[in-house]
């Protein structure tokens, strides 16, 4: 029978010491006429308002979290049923900075964090068919059937290959072509965008979806050459590249995260509290709140939006500048299901020894890719059986997604049979669908980039993170609601905006 994670979380920090804490942080707050405000709001209950909240309570700064939903944690959901662990969203987190270590020391889940099976390294791709493992070094990369004698050449010529105009803004298809050709498109980075973004790589930006890769070129005028070099900077500056950054979940799953974090705010998150509206103020922002048949306004100093793009769109921006949150509906949200399935273990003849296989679009199956649950953490599945997370949608075939949940897992199943030589039927099925589930960094994204800055700079006081702006994987939303809270911290501590 599925379990309350969120029921386990509190029991485990309802200790005398958080509630002193709490009660020290609340008694900070002003009064207005509808109750107690902290001076920052943080509109979003996902992990970057979740993050920027706690940190900011961390230095003093009391805060108010609306959230529009029941729960918080948005996408990260974990569900215990039956022996399996099944993950609604993502599955796990790339320790890719000393500040996620850090989040997770400071809510003492140290001792439930868990690392992936250094056995589960290995990673498919789909060709012809059947998962063949990519080459974990040089020497297996020449040896490897996955891609032609003519694509392995090609790789060897791109360090003389001349860098692109910086300021021509390309497409990642383009991108590769230019540097690596067609092959490479198809059976890696196709693939690979499926993974990430579930999208299309002739329509995402460079720019703005991998700035980074850019910035290789840019700098060393080779992506090879840019690896090497690139490594000794990161490792200065104290970071992991996401190809070899540690994969992180815990005992129960990645809710185990958000549940401590909403403990540990306790009072401070109002759940069913949709903003409908925000207006300056005297004292700095006047915020709107929708909740449960009843509407309520309060001032916060500053207000850092974490929801979702296409929700922030929904809200009422009244200024006398005339900008306006609406043009983020814009940014394009495709449909993903998430296809979790249980099998006995005698009915999967792979070995599953790895993260997961990426299905490319010219192998023509139905699912974007699977992760091999049961094999990157332990007690995902019962004894004898095994997990295995399929996604299905996104750009590639939105409509997929959309389908019947029995049509999901009948499509999911024989493309499992099909690559993995899967037998039988399932013995757990677990199937979520994202109506709107990862933004798209398409070309031409700069114009929302420069709409936020353009807020940011003519509102003071206004913020704004999260996986629209600062990149999508969970590392990357952590991180953005570190350095939201970072400025954020400052402004209210500033004489612009005294506590």
């Amino acid at each position: 029978m599925a379990r309350s994670l969120s029921a386990r979380a509190a029991a485990r920090f309802d200790d005398p010491a958080a509630r002193g804490t709490m009660a020290a942080l609340n008694a900070e707050t002003k009064v207005l006429s509808d109750g107690p405000v902290a001076p920052v709001a943080i509109v979003g209950g996902g992990i970057t308002g979740l993050v920027c909240a706690f940190r900011l309570m961390q230095r003093g700064v009391p805060v108010t979290l609306y959230e529009a939903g029941d729960r918080v944690g948005g996408v990260i959901r974990s569900l215990r049923q039956d022996g399996f662990l099944a993950e609604f969203g993502p599955n796990s987190i790339l320790e890719t900075s000393a500040n996620i270590a850090s989040l997770i020391t400071d809510l003492g889940l140290a001792a439930r964090r868990l690392y992936s099976d250094p056995a589960a390294e290995n990673r498919y791709l789909v060709r012809g068919g059947r998962p063949v493992c990519l080459p974990a070094s040089p020497l297996k990369f020449f040896g490897t059937k996955l891609f032609s004698f003519g694509a392995k050449l090609r790789l060897l010529r791109e360090p003389f290959i001349r860098r692109g105009p910086a300021d021509v803004e390309e497409t990642v298809a383009q991108f590769v072509l230019r540097r690596l050709g067609q092959e490479w498109l198809d059976y890696a980075i196709n693939p690979m965008i499926a993974g990430i973004y579930a999208g299309d790589p002739a329509r995402l930006s460079v720019r703005h979806g991998f700035p980074r890769l850019q910035a290789l070129e840019q700098r060393y005028g080779s992506l090879i050459l840019g690896q090497i070099r690139g490594a000794k900077d990161r490792k200065r500056r104290g970071e992991v590249s996401k190809q070899e950054a540690k994969k992180v979940s815990f005992d129960e799953g990645l809710q185990v995260l958000t549940d401590t974090l909403q403990v540990r705010l306790g009072d401070a998150v109002k759940l069913n509290s949709s903003v409908t509206r925000l207006e300056p103020a005297p004292a700095g922002w006047r915020v709107t709140v929708h909740g449960r048949d009843m509407e309520t306004t309060a001032e916060h100093r500053a207000v850092l939006l974490a929801a979702p793009a296409y929700r922030l769109a929904e809200i009422q921006f009244a200024t006398a500048d005339g900008l306006s949150l609406a043009p983020l509906r814009e940014i394009i949200y495709p449909p993903v299901a998430s296809v979790v399935l249980g099998f006995r273990r005698d009915d999967v003849p792979h070995p599953l020894d790895g993260f997961g296989m990426l299905v490319p679009a010219v192998e023509r199956f139905n699912i974007l890719g699977t992760l091999f649950s049961s094999s990157l953490f332990p007690n995902r599945a019962p004894a004898g059986h095994v997990t295995l997370t399929s996604y299905v949608g996104g750009v590639r075939a939105p409509e997929l997604a959309l389908r019947p949940e029995p049509e999901l897992v009948a499509l999911t199943v024989n493309d499992l049979k099909t690559i993995l030589g899967v037998r039988g039927e399932p013995t757990f099925r677990h199937v979520v669908l994202y109506p709107k589930a990862i933004p798209q960094y398409e070309v031409g994204y700069g114009r929302f980039k420069d709409l936020m800055e353009r807020l940011e700079t003519q509102s003071p006081g206004l913020f704004f993170a999260g996986h629209y702006r600062d990149g999508i994987s969970l590392g990357d939303s952590i991180l953005s609601a570190h350095t939201a809270a970072e400025r954020i911290g400052a402004f209210v501590g500033s004489g612009n905006a005294a506590l």
